[in-house]
C-alpha cells in the first residue's frame, strides 16, 4: 500500500489552553494510515448502533473485518455474519452527483469479493472523506460528526474488465448506517443475500 504523506495546510489544529488558543501540530502518520484509522472508527460506530459484534481476521487474507449480528428473527442461524472489506478515498466529493460513484478496485480483491457461491456473504464498504484532514472529525456538546459517510455495495458475480484494476459503481442510495446493517443482516439471516 502506498502510504500519504499528511498534506501541507493540514498539519495544525487550533487548541485551547489557558492563555488562549495556540495551534497544536498534527502527528506525522501517513494520510492514508490516518484514513484506514477513521474508517474503522466508523464502522465500529455502526456496527455498535446495530447490536452487532466485530471480528478482525488475523493474519487478514483480503477481508478487513467480520460483522456478526445475533436474532432470534433469523431462519437460517441464531447468529449470522457478513465479512466487510473497508476502503477509503478522498478522490470523490462527498456527494456524489448521480445515482451511483466509480470506484476502482484491484482485480485481486475484486475477485474476492465477486464470488457468488460463498458460505459468508462479503460486501465492500467505501468511506468518502474530505481532502482537508481539519474537516474530518467534529466534536460539539451535542454530536461527534464524522465526515463525510460510507457506502455498501454487494459485489457477488461483477465481473473482472480491467486487466489489473477494475472500475466498480457504488451507489449512493446504499449508506452504510446501523439501519443498513440490521437490514443486511436481516436478509442473510433470512437465507438472502446482503
Amino acid at each position: 500500500m502506498a502510504l500519504t504523506q499528511p498534506q501541507s495546510g493540514d498539519t495544525t489544529r487550533a487548541v485551547s489552553t489557558a492563555g488562549g488558543t495556540a495551534a497544536a501540530p498534527r502527528g506525522n502518520l501517513a494520510t492514508t494510515a490516518c484514513m484506514e484509522t477513521l474508517q474503522v472508527a466508523y464502522l465500529h460506530a455502526v456496527a455498535a448502533a446495530a447490536g452487532c459484534s466485530l471480528s478482525q481476521p488475523f493474519p487478514d487474507n483480503g477481508i478487513d473485518w467480520q460483522v456478526s449480528h445475533g436474532s432470534p428473527a433469523h431462519t437460517v442461524d441464531d447468529e449470522v455474519t457478513v465479512k466487510i472489506q473497508l476502503k477509503a478515498t478522498q478522490q470523490i466529493a462527498a456527494a456524489p452527483a448521480g445515482p451511483h460513484f466509480s470506484f476502482t478496485l484491484d482485480n485481486a480483491h475484486l475477485r474476492k469479493l465477486a464470488r457468488a457461491q460463498v458460505a459468508v456473504p462479503k460486501i465492500l464498504v467505501v468511506m468518502l472523506l474530505p481532502r482537508q484532514v481539519d474537516r474530518w472529525l467534529q466534536a460539539r456538546p451535542d454530536a461527534l460528526e464524522l465526515r463525510h459517510c460510507c457506502y455498501w455495495v454487494n459485489l457477488a458475480g461483477h465481473p473482472v474488465t480491467g486487466q489489473r484494476r477494475t472500475n466498480v459503481r457504488v451507489p449512493v442510495a446504499k449508506v452504510f448506517d446501523d439501519r443498513a446493517l440490521c437490514e443486511i443482516m436481516a436478509r442473510v439471516g433470512a437465507g438472502g443475500s446482503p
